[in-house]
């Protein structure tokens, strides 16, 4: 997202992406909104995932998905988030609630197990398989494309 500089997330969510046989576009820290949707339109990924660290992820991440989902080409595409959404602590269920209200197909909040993270990505349409057999000169499919955001942005194709 664009207010969190943080990097290693971002890092650990591509090879967790990776390790499941996905490619993933890491777009970085302190990504402006306009440039994410941007290269979500460019790419066309399978799946967007937002990652913050700062927690000022919920705030940010609010802004974000509106822009995302205004965008004809990306409103049906699934995103996620997930990290430090906010500064008083995890768990908040209205906090989730919302953010899903918002257009967000999954959060994904720190403490929660990377076994839940997994296992949406797994459940993923099969247009996500699309991935594996992109040519390398290609965009990513969407599903293996991961856009982590507020700390990082990637894309999964």
């Amino acid at each position: 997202m664009a207010s969190d500089s943080h990097t290693w997330n971002l890092v650990f969510l591509q090879l967790l992406l990776e390790e499941l046989g996905h490619r993933v576009t890491n777009l970085g820290a302190c990504v402006p909104d306009e440039l994410l949707v941007s290269e979500c339109r460019r790419i066309e990924p399978d799946l967007i995932v937002l990652s913050s660290v700062n927690g000022h992820g919920y705030h940010d991440g609010l802004r974000v998905i509106q822009a995302l989902r205004a965008c004809p080409e990306l409103a049906a595409t699934p995103t996620v988030i997930g990290g430090k959404l906010g500064i008083a602590g995890s768990g908040d269920p209205d906090r989730q609630r919302s953010l899903l209200a918002a257009g967000y197909d999954g959060v994904f909040e720190e403490g929660r197990s990377v076994a839940d993270f997994r296992s949406f990505v797994g459940a993923l349409p099969a247009a996500a398989s699309r991935a594996l057999s992109a040519p390398a000169d290609r965009a990513l499919p969407a599903a293996a494309r991961t856009l982590p955001t507020a700390s990082a942005s990637g894309v999964l194709r």
